[in-house]
């Protein structure tokens, strides 16, 4: 089981426009999917690591912005999605094959917070490079907790006092991987939020800002000297950008 994010689809109300978006101001590569339905994937480097996807009508009734969904590599997701049912969460669309390429389910947390789950064709898979940080932003963390302990085998790691806001509790399967902290008031629901790899946080920031970004958060320095950004692309969706420590 590998408990580790894999993939990433940006669901959205234009996939094309939002791909040459990324395209060009994350400096991504795209490639058309050979499959049976429009899907543009997103690489780089010698990653491929996710895609773009149209977000699903029923989703958009229901009131889902555009989004990423982040997957997590399990050993079985008809097991998965059973053991979530037990544990409080909600099956947003049971186990679905894709033709050569694995099965997936997606799910909700007890709060309300949306992934997927899913087993490759080719067996387990590692975390994707390009993820540097995953962070959940809950209600109530520590009521959320045992949901992902007991789905997806993560334990908790450091933890950090961030005073009125509580405790920003790490976790991973071997090390720490991401963190999950209690929401921003106003914030209206909770949520995943996924960092990706940049070179440099403050040009990025800048570049996806003159592109039409709306700038949420940072660039901020967090403990240890990395910097991050939160930001919204021109469609809607959340994207969080983190670069290392300048050397």
């Amino acid at each position: 089981m590998s408990g580790r994010f894999t993939w990433f689809d940006l669901m959205t109300g234009d996939p094309a426009a939002a791909s040459d978006w990324y395209a060009q101001h994350m400096a991504w590569g795209t490639q058309a999917w050979d499959g049976p339905m429009a899907y543009t994937m997103f690489t780089q480097g010698d990653e491929t690591f996710g895609g773009a996807m149209q977000l699903p009508e029923e989703a958009a009734k229901m009131g889902a912005p555009p989004h990423w969904l982040g997957y997590v590599g399990v050993a079985d997701v008809d097991g998965a999605v059973a053991r979530a049912g037990e544990l409080g969460g909600r099956v947003m669309r049971p186990g679905t094959d894709i033709p050569g390429v694995g099965r997936f389910a997606i799910l909700a947390d007890p709060e309300g917070a949306v992934f997927a789950v899913f087993r490759s064709t080719g067996g387990d898979d590692g975390q994707a490079k390009v993820l540097a940080w995953c962070e959940l932003a809950a209600e109530d963390p520590d009521a959320v907790w045992p949901f992902y302990e007991g789905l997806l085998g993560w334990r908790k790691t450091d933890a950090m006092d961030m005073g009125d806001m509580g405790t920003y509790q790490m976790f991973g399967v071997e090390g720490s991987m991401g963190g999950m902290m209690r929401r921003v008031p106003g914030m209206p629901v909770s949520a995943w939020t996924y960092y990706f790899r940049t070179d440099d946080t403050h040009s990025r920031t800048a570049t996806l800002v003159d592109a039409g970004a709306t700038l949420i958060m940072g660039p901020r320095e967090v403990p240890g000297g990395d910097f991050i950004s939160v930001l919204t692309d021109p469609q809607g969706a959340v994207l969080a950008v983190h670069s290392p420590k300048p050397a």
